[in-house]
């Protein structure tokens, strides 16, 4: 769905870089080291690692990431990966050059500052599921930036530029809640991949049943008597643990599901609306390019566009 890229950060000056491949300018904290890194020249196969936890996230440009001795990856602005201790990346820059520099921050946290937080969230906001526990997966590794991921990191960047007072404070704080999101964009992930009744825990069974109906309308009623909770219940739960309320999951998946219908020859945005029990195409198209980021017809153009160049 929609990437939401970070706000971007000035680039250095020529007469202060000291290297055109990933140079580097960083602000320490007490508890996290923010890293900018800017690249001028095409480079391949360049080694980065730290001995903390890392979240990297792009601001410009284009890299091609290598992690965990697995193919390389697209990295572009709007996205962020996470990176554990010690584990070395190796990047390409295929187009970076004095006009199109790639740059990205990473920010590197301190390890006992997740424990600790890790540790707060399974001690007081504990999962649904008996054996589940709030943790930090390296199998979702990397994503886009929703908007409050998004919103966060631009903070930090800001907290730790600034010089304020008080700034280990609040980005103690910032840390904290970032940490949080980016698990629950990880748990979304996970779940987005169950298939109805295949879970046996509440969310997973929901979500299941959304995506295989996402022709009707779905209430939020239904959805709750399905996990055999309570309203007000469920949809704590479901906020809590996936980071977004079940109405926008629901129009995230039918969005995901129209970008599909839209790509058929001589599909009709009206028929599409209504075949995913929107009553108003108006509201559909509004929803399309709140989600999307274009209206359906312009998505539409561009697929068709891209397959008669292909």
């Amino acid at each position: 769905m929609m990437q939401h890229k970070l706000d971007l950060v000035n680039l250095s000056r020529e007469a202060r870089l000291q290297t055109l491949v990933e140079n580097r300018t960083s602000y320490t904290l007490e508890r996290c080291e923010l890293n900018v890194f800017e690249t001028y020249v095409q480079s391949y196969k360049v080694p980065l690692t730290f001995s903390d936890f890392v979240i990297t996230s792009m601001l410009r440009g284009k890299k091609v990431m290598h992690l965990f001795d697995r193919e390389g990856f697209d990295y572009l602005p709007g996205e962020t990966v996470i990176v554990p201790a010690d584990q070395t990346m190796k990047i390409d820059f295929p187009e970076a050059s004095d006009h199109t520099p790639a740059q990205c921050i990473a920010l590197a946290i301190d390890q006992e500052q997740i424990k600790r937080t890790i540790r707060y969230l399974n001690e007081y906001f504990p999962r649904s599921g008996p054996d589940e526990l709030w943790t930090l997966s390296y199998d979702e590794y990397h994503f886009y930036n929703n908007e409050d991921i998004a919103f966060l990191i631009n903070k930090i960047i800001r907290i730790c530029s600034e010089g304020s007072r008080e700034k280990d404070v609040l980005a103690d704080l910032t840390l904290k809640e970032l940490l949080v999101r980016i698990i629950q964009t990880q748990n979304l992930k996970a779940a987005d991949g169950s298939v109805a009744g295949s879970n046996h825990s509440p969310l997973g069974y929901v979500i299941g049943y959304i995506k295989a109906n996402l022709n009707e309308k779905i209430s939020i009623n239904n959805l709750s008597n399905k996990a055999c909770m309570s309203k007000a219940s469920f949809y704590r739960l479901f906020k809590r643990e996936l980071g977004i309320s079940p109405n926008d999951y629901i129009l995230t998946e039918k969005m995901k599901r129209a970008k599909q219908l839209l790509a058929r020859p001589g599909a009709k945005i009206a028929a599409i609306s209504y075949e995913l029990g929107f009553s108003d195409a108006n509201y559909f198209i509004r929803t399309f390019k709140k989600l999307v980021g274009v209206t359906p017809g312009s998505y539409q153009l561009s697929v068709y566009r891209n397959d008669s160049l292909s």
